[in-house]
């Protein structure tokens, strides 16, 4: 899970997994593999990065690292 802000400033944690695509408009539309949206204040990069270190966390979890 990441943590993210909406437009209005309210933070909430996503499942990275259920990502489709980011994209920059006046603010940042995450597309879910649902189809669903959400707008958030967040930039594409910010979220990319979010998302790499939690897939890393996850990795060395496994990994027993």
């Amino acid at each position: 899970m990441i943590s993210l802000r909406t437009v209005s400033g309210k933070e909430f944690f996503l499942n990275a997994d259920s990502i489709l695509k980011i994209e920059k408009d006046f603010d940042t539309l995450i597309t879910l593999v649902d189809h669903k949206t959400l707008r958030v204040m967040d930039t594409p990069e910010e979220i990319s990065e979010k998302v790499l270190a939690y897939k890393r966390k996850v990795y060395q979890a496994s990994r027993g690292v």
